[in-house]
């Protein structure tokens, strides 16, 4: 089988990773790749976003399957177009994309699915947003409707915040198009999971779930990220949950989607956070997460490749997911600057000796070649994955792995998966509240 992976971060480097354990991989492609998917794929210098000319690779070397990673190219109708092309697409439609390319449409998809999600309003003009301010209650959450590269959702601790966070979409345009729309909703804390589904259009397959940590800076401290670092499986949210998930969540949403002739075809993320009032949908994504599938993909025992082409053929019945008995603790290693900004060209040292350790792999993210040498390239830089048994030596190897690298200006969180350990030894329990709603 010719493969095409669409996208260039960690995420792909960990889909090209598990692809090429697979006796079903011919060959490789990865459009446009990193520095770590350059060893074990053939990058191409084609961009996610340019439909055309990744429509013309694919036809011209008659690539069996494409994988697509981001959601930018998902959302532009990637699928639909090689599809009309005869080519096989392993993500969303278009139209099933909209799950994460609009807020609104998610937050619809919820209401005729029957999910349990935050309260929101939807709003078209500055005017609108703040009428409905004048009688919020805080902290809230302001989103713009539109993909904005992550940067969309603004927390807001006060009325000078949420002012500002309006007149950032409306009037600044800070998010472009994204913005024309907004959502004001409920602020909703607890314990976030996330679980990724496999989808064909009618069986679903989900994998092991996992937690991420979204802020820069150990304790849940500074700004959101796109994420730096994850573990899985996740204590607590066992096989009972995941099943309980799959009937109140995944499945109400997919049948509401069919009722409209969407097909879910590709994977499905649902965000769930565990509150005081139950389990619910903080959001959802039309693809692979990052950096989740980097701590889910090393414990897969069993071939990725096989099940994602069973997906875009609608052959997903009968299909089990086996994973290995050890915890996966991944650390996300980011560049000076990020999130704000990101730092390029820095040189990276000490990848083979980190990758040489026992059950430890260093995913590329933001890297490139520049010579004979790897250089940063992006925010987030690499995330190193290390299985174990049980967290605390996955955490213990993650972090060693972590301390053969360096590259000025790298960051990291000293905490990650720090919880997991307690949480497995039975200190702490990280859902208190309980999984009411997930019966």
């Amino acid at each position: 089988m010719r493969v095409l992976v669409v996208g260039g971060g960690g995420r792909e480097h960990a889909l090209v990773h598990s692809f090429a354990r697979s006796p079903h991989a011919e060959r490789i492609f990865c459009a446009p790749g990193n520095a770590g998917t350059a060893g074990i794929a053939d990058n191409i210098g084609v961009g996610s976003e340019d439909l055309p000319a990744l429509l013309e690779f694919a036809s011209r070397e008659g690539v069996d399957l494409t994988v697509v990673g981001p959601e930018a190219p998902l959302v532009l109708g990637i699928a639909d177009l090689f599809e009309e092309h005869g080519l096989r697409v392993f993500g969303p439609s278009q139209a099933a994309a909209r799950l994460e390319g609009s807020k609104v449409f998610a937050k619809e998809m919820l209401g005729a699915g029957g999910v349990a999600t935050g309260a929101y309003s939807r709003h078209e003009t500055a005017a609108s947003a703040a009428a409905h301010l004048a009688g919020a209650s805080y902290p809230l959450v302001i989103k713009a409707d539109g993909l904005a590269a992550g940067k969309g959702v603004l927390i807001c601790a006060d009325a000078a915040a949420a002012e500002a966070a309006v007149e950032a979409c409306f009037v600044a345009r800070e998010f472009g198009d994204a913005g024309d729309v907004l959502i004001i909703e409920e602020y909703l804390t607890g314990a976030e999971v996330s679980l990724l589904v496999l989808c064909d259009g009618k069986d679903a397959l989900p994998l092991a779930p996992a937690q991420d940590y979204k802020r820069i800076f150990a304790g849940d401290q500074g700004p959101n990220t796109g994420g730096m670092g994850s573990y899985c499986p996740v204590p607590g949210f066992e096989q009972k949950a995941i099943d309980a998930a799959m009937e109140h969540v995944v499945e109400p949403v997919v049948a509401a989607l069919r009722k409209r002739d969407i097909v879910y075809r590709g994977v499905l993320y649902a965000g769930l956070i565990v509150t005081e009032a139950g389990v619910k949908v903080l959001e959802f994504n039309c693809r692979f997460g990052d950096p989740e599938t980097q701590a889910v993909l090393p414990r897969l025992d069993g071939d990725l490749l096989e099940m994602c082409a069973a997906a875009s053929a609608g052959a997903l019945a009968g299909v089990k997911a086996a994973w290995k008995p050890q915890e996966c603790v991944t650390v996300v290693m980011a560049s000076a600057g990020y999130p704000a900004s990101s730092h390029k060209g820095d040189l990276i040292e000490g990848l083979d000796a980190a990758g040489a350790l026992d059950d430890v792999t260093v995913f590329h993210a933001g890297t490139a070649l520049r010579g004979g040498d790897v250089v940063t390239a992006g925010g987030r830089v690499l995330a190193v994955s290390a299985l174990g048994h049980g967290f605390a030596e996955a955490r213990e190897r993650a972090y060693e792995g972590v301390s053969h690298i360096s590259f000025d200006g790298a960051q990291t969180r000293a905490d990650i998966a720090a919880r997991a350990v307690r949480a497995a030894a039975g200190e702490i329990s990280l859902f208190p509240h309980g999984l009411e709603g997930l019966r």
